[in-house]
């Protein structure tokens, strides 16, 4: 898959122009692109534009136009975008309550590690969790991680025939499998994979 370069992004001016469609249509793609694993746990898939959007917001609340500036947001992102043997997703752990999400972020340590997708018929690929920088210590994990799934032949070519795509967490403290994702999300998701 290809990564974003400084001439595929807006400037600030001409993105405040196009935001407000922009905005629209990202979060309309991000729908087709967020699975809900149990109700404190959601992943979202990224891809070329929910990156793109996250660089434009980025630049626009940081006021960056300088090529140097543009680039670190560049380098920071791109990793994020898939390379077509395997999806990327934020998972994000949500308890609304700020003292209840405290507590779990103990109790959930290492969740990052236990989460996977599998193609069905396939053996499960479990997330290898964020490699940009360490987000848990010794007392608590974090409630945002950023996660690859490294998919085999078999299984993209599985996922391209039409099999299931599965998810689900393996965590003693939160586990939860799904057979299958909603078909729309399926086709977005399978569609990034070569």
């Amino acid at each position: 898959m290809p990564h974003l370069t400084r001439s595929a992004l807006w400037s600030l001016e001409e993105y405040a122009e196009r935001r407000p469609a922009f905005r629209q249509e990202v979060m309309a793609h991000k729908r087709l692109r967020t699975v809900h694993l149990g109700p404190n746990v959601t992943l979202l898939f990224e891809d070329e534009t929910t990156v793109r959007y996250q660089i434009q917001e980025m630049l626009r609340i940081e006021r960056t136009f300088e090529a140097a500036g543009i680039q670190d947001e560049l380098d920071v992102y791109n990793p994020l975008i898939p390379d077509g043997n395997n999806l990327k997703a934020t998972m994000l752990i949500e308890y609304p309550d700020p003292e209840e999400r405290a507590a779990k972020l103990q109790v959930l340590r290492g969740i990052e590690r236990t989460v996977w997708l599998r193609a069905e018929a396939c053996p499960p690929s479990f997330a290898i969790a964020d490699e940009d920088l360490e987000r848990e210590n010794e007392t608590k994990t974090s409630s945002v991680h950023f996660l690859r799934f490294e998919l085999s032949a078999a299984a993209i070519a599985a996922l391209k025939n039409g099999a299931a795509l599965g998810m689900g967490i393996d965590h003693p403290a939160y586990t939860i499998a799904l057979d299958e994702i909603a078909p729309e999300t399926q086709f977005a998701l399978v569609s990034d994979l070569h």
